[in-house]
């Protein structure tokens, strides 16, 4: 049990609020609940909190716009709910500094344990990097040290999860990692049941750092394509 975990959940339909910190409460998490845009900053304000599940609808202003507040003001581990399984709102969630994304309706078992892995990885990710500083492919620059990515001499500004699925294809260059296996790595997730977040992160990094960079093996995964 992570008893001393403090989990915000933001989220304006009472009984899926309250069914949320009821499970979030029997894993051992302390857990406050915000029902509207400017509940949730002013509550991450006063109790600053280990992880975020963050609704995008909501009255005030939207899940979106917390999302920006809170990632400007600390960095901290957030997973969004959004009613539709529309793309193009879970990249722009993906984009302002959300983890990761759940679709209503969702497994309370399966938001559980989105939690914990998320705050194992900012546990590791607070950690010292493995492997050396910096590594450096042609005209792309990682930087583990500061968390800082260039690509022909130009910062690309990534999301946390961006970066540590960046290094971990980095290391690992032009071989092909399966779905599965960067869920299990990156995510620390133990079964294959989000693939699509996988993908919308691609994308995400395709964005930033241009489309010619990582290669799509269709139905297996992908790989950096870099010189060895």
């Amino acid at each position: 049990m992570e008893t001393d975990r403090r989990v915000l959940v933001v989220e304006d339909e009472r009984t899926i609020a309250e069914a949320v910190a009821v499970r979030l409460r029997a894993e051992g998490f302390t857990v406050e609940v915000a029902g509207d845009g400017p509940a949730a900053v002013e509550a991450a304000r006063r109790t600053p909190p280990d992880a975020v599940v963050l609704d995008v609808m909501l009255p005030g202003f939207d899940g979106l716009e917390v999302c920006r507040r809170l990632q400007a003001e600390r960095p901290v581990p957030i997973l969004m709910l959004t009613a539709r399984d529309d793309e193009t709102d879970l990249l722009v969630g993906l984009a302002v500094g959300a983890d990761d994304y759940m679709v209503k309706p969702f497994s309370m078992r399966e938001l559980a344990a989105r939690v914990h892995a998320l705050l194992r990885r900012a546990a590791k990710t607070a950690a010292k990097p493995a492997g050396p500083p910096t590594l450096r492919f042609g005209d792309l620059e990682i930087n583990q040290a500061e968390r800082r990515v260039l690509r022909a001499g130009v910062e690309a500004h990534l999301t946390p999860t961006e970066f540590d699925l960046l290094v971990h294809l980095a290391a690992h260059p032009r071989t092909v990692l399966p779905r599965e296996r960067l869920l299990a790595d990156v995510w620390g997730w133990a079964d294959a049941s989000g693939t699509r977040t996988v993908d919308s992160h691609i994308k995400g990094l395709r964005r930033k750092l241009g489309p010619d960079l990582i290669r799509t093996v269709h139905g297996v995964g992908y790989a950096l394509e870099v010189e060895r």
